[in-house]
């Protein structure tokens, strides 16, 4: 498990950061990754109660600050709330990363209108839902944004897969829009896209791990841990002249 303690010298001092989906896989290092460089995060959960509890105060016993809010990400009354929420309890907002999603699977002549529908919800509304509410408390010219999408939106292995890989291209156009949208603020608006990572909804060591690697320059799943590094260089000091970019964090699936 990575760290959790605060930096010596943190580069996200002073920052308050909120993270959808955040009690587990990549949202937990996301998580972990901007309180260890000083940044008090808030974050969503749905489920996992547990894990989000836990997250949050080992993020506190390190010294750092974290609040764990229970909202579903497709309902977007609770997620205006939860941010909000999070801008009162620590007095701003700074950063906001969109990590929540769903991958609902299955073949075309039985997909249902119901999974189509809970998509789009979580994968695309709300993204737009928590980017609205959240440049609402953003001051011009500190706000980061960093929606997390996936490399299913320029390449698709597996039959199924084809609602799920729509919904992460939409997130491709949305964040280019976005980032003219807000541009005017000095806001930036950035998609980071991971490919195979190793977390429990895709193991490295599960049945199409093989099929994925033989596609890849680097024939291996990666960590979480490197997903959040490129979320906390797009929301850090040296990220500030980068905006509107689809980043593909993948070892070589989409080259």
């Amino acid at each position: 498990m990575a760290s959790t303690s605060v930096s010596s010298s943190p580069v996200l001092a002073g920052k308050v950061a909120f993270v959808t989906g955040g009690s587990r896989g990549i949202g937990a290092a996301i998580v972990r990754r901007l309180a260890r460089d000083g940044a008090a995060v808030a974050f969503t959960y749905v489920s996992a109660q547990a894990e989000a509890d836990k997250l949050a105060g080992e993020i506190q016993a390190a010294g750092g600050r974290a609040l764990a809010i229970r909202a579903d990400a497709g309902d977007a009354a609770a997620l205006t709330a939860a941010i909000a929420q999070g801008a009162r309890a620590f007095e701003r907002l700074d950063i906001l990363v969109n990590n929540a999603g769903v991958y609902l699977g299955g073949e075309l002549d039985t997909f249902s209108l119901e999974d189509f529908d809970r998509t789009i919800d979580v994968n695309v509304r709300a993204t737009f839902v928590a980017v609205q509410a959240a440049a609402r408390h953003m001051g011009d010219g500190t706000g980061r944004i960093v929606n997390i999408g996936s490399v299913n939106a320029e390449r698709v292995l597996d039959a199924g897969a084809s609602v799920y890989a729509m919904s992460k291209a939409a997130i491709v156009g949305l964040t280019r829009g976005l980032a003219r949208d807000l541009g005017a603020r000095g806001i930036t608006v950035n998609n980071v896209q991971p490919g195979p990572i190793d977390t429990a909804m895709n193991p490295a060591t599960g049945p199409r791990a093989a099929s994925m690697h033989d596609v890849m320059v680097l024939p291996r799943h990666g960590r979480a841990e490197e997903i959040a590094g490129m979320v906390a260089y797009l929301v850090g000091p040296d990220g500030g002249f980068v905006t509107g970019a689809n980043l593909s964090v993948d070892g070589g699936y989409t080259v």
